[in-house]
């Protein structure tokens, strides 16, 4: 129903309640929990809802949003990318979230570099941003090798976050 891409690694494919394991599992983790927050997602009964309630209705109203990544060689699921369209900023964003043992591995990268092209070639985005806090330093860097450039500090929900933009 919606759109999955490939690298020469990666599938990238739409978060499903099937992936309620998993995704406990991330929003949990340590890095999430310092960097992102916590989501209050305690359960995997409540990753279900969190999936049906937070991530399906993005993907049924702009046809994209967060994408599981998984390596092909072998199936495993090592973390999330996708594009949002958050409460509080304009316009379309991108995050990624990795489980830390694959971290460190380009994996993040090649995902994300995916989806800057389809966000600028499939769904015609004009341009696209990124929040991340000023500690995380490896986000940060990310998203300078995407191509994202640092434009402002912005606030959001008591929140001071360092705003990235890439235009097409």
């Amino acid at each position: 129903m919606y759109k999955i891409f490939t690298t020469e690694r990666l599938t990238i494919r739409p978060v499903t309640v099937a992936d309620a394991p998993f995704i406990y599992s991330l929003v949990n983790s340590p890095k999430w929990l310092q960097f992102i927050g916590d989501r209050n997602v305690h359960s995997i009964s409540e990753a279900e809802n969190y999936i049906r309630l937070k991530i399906t209705p993005q993907f049924e109203k702009l046809g994209y949003g967060n994408y599981m990544v998984v390596r092909d060689k072998d199936g495993v699921l090592l973390g999330n990318c996708g594009l949002y369209d958050r409460s509080g900023l304009e316009g379309v964003d991108i995050g990624f979230a990795f489980l830390e043992q694959h971290e460190k591995k380009g994996y993040a990268y090649e995902a994300a570099r995916k989806l800057v092209e389809v966000a600028f070639n499939e769904f015609k985005l004009s341009k696209i941003g990124a929040i991340t806090v000023e500690d995380n330093i490896a986000s940060q860097k990310l998203l300078k090798k995407l191509g994202l450039a640092f434009t402002k500090k912005i606030e959001i929900d008591g929140d001071e976050l360092l705003y990235f933009e890439i235009s097409k």
